[in-house]
């Protein structure tokens, strides 16, 4: 009952592909959910990303697989444990039962729903749901602070700055750098407007001004054994230039003739912008463009490929089939909230 009443009242919520005349189609931009950037987004977060990766990399392969088989199932309980409940603070507030409990000085702010809902829960639930919210921040953290002092401990400080540093000298210098970044982060992230726009929301588009060209770098680096790295390195700083450009152009250009299409919507203020799904699409394909002229053209001499056991890809039947399962869930629920 409680279900029919929800999707009764926020209808329009419950729809995965938005068309253009929604007002948050530049956040999900219609087709390009399926068939576009998003791609880009999921490819690059989880096959990309040294703090993803490295739980995968610690495991042999077969572990690995069934830990990748068994985190794409818990995805599939992503809309029930993060949309609906984002969906019910969006219908309680419409009605007026929350007050301005998710409005700061009189603007609705999205990320206060989670609290505002979590203080709608009895004392046992609330301290399980508090508790439960700390650990996966603090487990995140810690992910991610050990990617930071890997990173640059091994690829910079090693390599550039003291190549016989010490083990121990090593593990210190580590430390600090986690220390020093997380104190940039509480710096910087006050300055970044992330309240006001959203923190998830934020943290995609702009980790989108170099996913594409990570993205690019590392699937032709794999699956292409032509590719040089003067190529790579085009990747890496193309995509960021190319994001840029398209992020800042609809300022000196008028792109209104890319709407029919989808891949520009009026923001309010008559100014036409590309969302940012489009955007990463579009760079990536730009990418590719340029890594291939640059690994063909101008390439000199002979090029030493990248040698993957094609062995690697074979997978047993069961990885096969709840491989199967899980892409036969995902096309449903599409299908059925289309």
């Amino acid at each position: 009952q409680g279900f029919s009443t929800l999707y009764n009242s926020t209808r329009d919520h419950f729809e995965m592909v938005l068309g253009r005349d929604n007002p948050n189609y530049m956040d999900l931009p219609g087709l390009s959910t399926l068939i576009g950037g998003m791609w880009i987004v999921n490819l690059n977060y989880w096959g990309c990303n040294q703090y993803i990766t490295q739980r995968a990399l610690g495991a042999d392969l077969p572990t690995a697989r069934k830990g990748l088989l068994f985190a794409a199932f818990l995805k599939l309980l992503m809309p029930v444990i993060v949309v609906m409940p984002g969906i019910a603070a969006f219908a309680l507030d419409r009605s007026g039962v929350l007050g301005d409990a998710m409005r700061v000085g009189g603007e609705l702010n999205p990320d206060r729903a989670y609290p505002t809902l979590l203080a709608l829960l009895p004392s046992g639930l609330k301290g399980i749901a508090f508790a439960a919210l700390t650990a996966a921040v603090v487990a995140s953290l810690a992910g991610k602070a050990n990617s930071i002092a890997t990173i640059f401990t091994l690829d910079i400080y090693q390599k550039r700055l003291h190549p016989n540093v010490s083990e121990q000298k090593m593990v210190w210098v580590g430390r600090m750098t986690v220390v020093v970044s997380m104190l940039l982060a509480v710096v910087i992230a006050p300055l970044m407007g992330i309240d006001k726009k959203g923190g998830f929301q934020y943290i995609q588009e702009y980790t989108g001004f170099v996913s594409p060209g990570i993205l690019a770098m590392f699937l032709l680096g794999f699956f292409w054994k032509k590719t040089t790295s003067s190529a790579a390195m085009f990747a890496t700083v193309g995509g960021l230039v190319f994001s840029i450009i398209l992020k800042f152009l609809p300022g000196m250009m008028d792109l209104s003739f890319l709407a029919p299409i989808g891949f520009a919507h009026d923001n309010g203020s008559g100014v036409y912008e590309i969302p940012f799904l489009d955007r990463m699409f579009i760079v990536f394909w730009l990418v590719v463009a340029g890594m291939v002229l640059l690994s063909t053209v101008f390439a000199r001499g002979k090029v030493k490929g990248l040698i993957v056991d094609t062995k690697l890809f074979k997978v047993d039947g069961a990885f096969a089939l709840g491989s199967a399962v899980i892409c036969v869930v995902l096309a449903t629920i599409y299908g059925m909230w289309w």
